[in-house]
């Protein structure tokens, strides 16, 4: 006769306190864990009070296979921003968009035919323009040669009347990036303008993004405008300067911007960050401080030592420029400006008086020397009249908004990019230097000699 078997629960079980306290704990934890992510937007909820779209497009395997992110150290679930809630931020925006009554006191540009897109001023006829107190002076702000896009582009650039996204790619130099964390109403009052080149319009072809055949062409939320750059520059770099700094020009209804160079990614909806940046700040134009300099100087010296600009007599030519009129070094005097040099990668604009004034002096300094557009930021700031409002925000808030990849290293169809030749190269301002009877910045011909005699290694 075999021995009845019986079984028992484990120890553990036996006690309910034990059990209630052990489920307590981990409800107790995942919900600390959710609403901590919730409130730093590590996610989204698909919920009707925080409505953001899926992905907007699909790429095709092969295409931008060799780019890549630059990795970052902050965190993903702290914010440095706030951000206001999405409705209310949608239902501002449409306000104004309501009550726009056109500018008040707005620029007039000047007109004409020149043998370059903005005149190619001297020294004298530039620096003319930075004291703005007569609105019936016409600025010198480029569309001195026609701007050659489609009659159907223009129509929709001139239709977009509230806030838009500005980006280009030209020489294939990029991938287009879809935005992420978009709100489902953003697209009703946001606009996406992708601007390219034939090189960087073959690469998508290439792809099957696009049919050349098409006369208008659309990839996820961005319009793809052809621009016909062998009636511009020559080189590629300054021919994107035309829709970062003329932005107003070319979209001359819209009320906001924001231009985003093509090595970044937006991931937060675009009517937030006009919102928290610019409406909250009553600002004129925001950008982030860059994370290594604060003097124009050191700007100028990297861009020297790591041949970002091919003329180093040039820059010297420019910065002696500056400093002969007026430029200073930065120091605790220029605040509420935070620093000299920005990462201008991310661009948020208020279309007014102040920042299409600073926008049209910048490009005027731009083609004068050269597209490294940091280097004559401060200058122009400082100088200019009536003043810009700024907001130059930290770099935590740069790296929270958006990511940054890789330029591209080949192009679309495998090969090499191919450089710029020299004789591409943009005309050169003549270095007609407007001295002025007051003494040079402190320290500047310190850190030119420095600068180009390291340069000349």
């Amino acid at each position: 006769m075999g021995k009845l078997i019986t079984t028992s629960k484990p120890l553990i079980l036996k006690s309910k306190l034990l059990c209630f306290s052990l489920f307590y704990l981990l409800t107790t934890l995942f919900l600390a864990l959710y609403t901590t992510l919730s409130q730093s937007k590590c996610f989204f909820r698909s919920s009707p009070s925080d409505p953001i779209l899926n992905s907007l497009f699909n790429y095709p395997s092969s295409y931008g296979e060799h780019k890549y992110a630059i990795s970052t150290t902050r965190s993903t679930c702290s914010s440095p921003v706030f951000f206001s809630d999405y409705w209310d931020v949608v239902k501002e925006i449409e306000n104004l968009r309501k009550n726009f009554r056109g500018y008040d006191g707005g620029l007039r540009y000047m007109q004409g035919n020149a043998d370059t897109f903005g005149g190619n001023l001297s020294t004298i006829t530039r620096l003319s323009y930075f004291n703005h107190r007569n609105d019936s002076i016409d600025v010198p702000c480029g569309f001195l040669k026609q701007f050659p896009v489609s009659n159907s582009d223009k129509i929709a650039m001139e239709k977009c009347d509230n806030v838009v996204v500005v980006s280009a790619i030209f020489n294939d130099h990029d991938k287009i990036r879809q935005p992420k964390g978009l709100g489902s109403k953003t697209l009703e009052n946001a606009c996406f303008f992708m601007f390219v080149d034939e090189v960087t319009l073959k690469g998508l072809a290439y792809h099957r993004l696009i049919s050349i055949k098409s006369k208008e062409y659309k990839i996820g939320v961005w319009r793809i405008v052809k621009v016909a750059t062998e009636k511009l520059y020559q080189n590629p770099a300054m021919n994107g300067i035309i829709p970062k700094y003329l932005v107003h020009r070319l979209f001359p209804n819209s009320q906001f911007s924001i231009w985003i160079d093509a090595k970044l990614q937006l991931t937060v909806d675009p009517l937030l960050l006009i919102h928290s940046l610019v409406i909250n700040e009553n600002v004129d134009m925001a950008i982030s401080k860059h994370p290594f300099y604060v003097h124009t100087m050191e700007e100028a010296m990297a861009t020297a030592r790591w041949k970002k600009w091919w003329d180093v007599n040039g820059l010297k030519v420019q910065m002696e420029t500056y400093c002969e009129n007026g430029m200073e070094p930065w120091s605790p005097r220029k605040l509420p400006y935070a620093s000299d040099v920005p990462d201008s990668a991310l661009i948020l604009r208020r279309h007014g008086v102040g920042n299409n004034l600073f926008s049209c002096l910048m490009f005027n300094e731009l083609e004068a020397f050269n597209p490294r557009d940091q280097l004559p930021f401060a200058f122009v700031r400082d100088h200019m009249n009536p003043k810009m409002k700024l907001n130059m925000f930290e770099v935590e808030v740069f790296e929270q908004v958006a990511v940054e990849y890789r330029h591209n290293l080949k192009s679309s169809d495998g090969t090499s990019l191919k450089k710029v030749s020299s004789s591409r190269r943009t005309k050169r301002a003549k270095p007609d230097l407007y001295v002025n009877n007051g003494s040079c910045c402190g320290g500047c011909h310190k850190y030119l000699s420095t600068m180009w005699g390291e340069s000349n290694d």
